[in-house]
């Protein structure tokens, strides 16, 4: 039974160091010892629907020739709901920055002002977002908050996964329309190799997975079976 073990794993060890990391899908553009670009404004917002507000964002109301009204500075909480002086609380998640000055206009006319004129401007933003997935702890959408980089995003996410592939992390980006992909080692950003390159919203970033570590775990569970030491050398 042991032999047979044995065999079985080097089998699945000589198959998994022959499958690459990454296969085309020959729309992916490949270029060597060059960092991914950065894309263009376009590329990070939608063209085709209206900005819709989130929690978080923040707002400038201004109420025009009524300024103890205006407010240059105001916050949606968390349950997307935002205060507006005389007028209380709206929900703005949701809603265009026009909607929710006409929100507005609509509260305070007849009750406190004859013809109100209300401009509601987004002033900064945290919905813009990017995607960890794969191996890491804890998968999903990430504000892009600041300069992030690709070491910040996979700690946002709660670090590695157990059997993450530290040499197989991909960032997917669109950069002037055109869908890109580059492929980084996180162990060698970490150990200074190379600049720990920037994510931008909209990326996709996916920690890859390690086969032999998954195989490794496997096989301990099976150490009932084997009467001598297993080694398992890891790429």
């Amino acid at each position: 039974m042991r032999k047979a073990l044995v065999s079985i794993s080097c089998a699945l060890l000589a198959a998994c160091s022959s499958t690459p990391a990454i296969l085309s899908n020959g729309d992916l553009p490949l270029t060597q010892n060059a960092p991914l670009p950065p894309p263009t404004s376009s590329d990070q917002v939608s063209a085709t629907r209206p900005y819709l507000l989130a929690p978080f964002d923040k707002l400038s109301v201004q109420v025009f020739d009524i300024p103890e009204l205006s407010r240059e500075q105001l916050q949606i909480d968390a349950s997307g709901r935002v205060s507006v002086p005389l007028v209380g609380s709206i929900d703005a998640a949701g809603l265009t920055a026009d909607l929710l000055a006409a929100e507005i206009e609509s509260r305070l006319r007849g009750n406190y002002v004859r013809n109100p004129q209300v401009t509601v401007n987004l002033t900064e933003t945290v919905s813009q977002v990017v995607t960890v997935d794969g191996q890491v702890a804890k998968p999903g959408l990430y504000p892009v908050i600041g300069k992030m980089t690709l070491q910040r995003a996979v700690a946002t996410a709660g670090g590695v996964g157990e059997y993450a592939n530290l040499e197989d992390v991909v960032i997917f980006r669109t950069v002037d329309g055109q869908r890109m992909a580059g492929l980084y080692n996180l162990g060698a950003i970490r150990a200074g190799a190379y600049a720990d390159p920037e994510i931008f919203s909209n990326d996709v970033v996916i920690v890859g997975d390690s086969p032999q570590r998954r195989l490794f775990r496997d096989l301990s569970q099976s150490s009932s079976l084997i009467t001598t030491p297993l080694l398992i050398l890891f790429r």
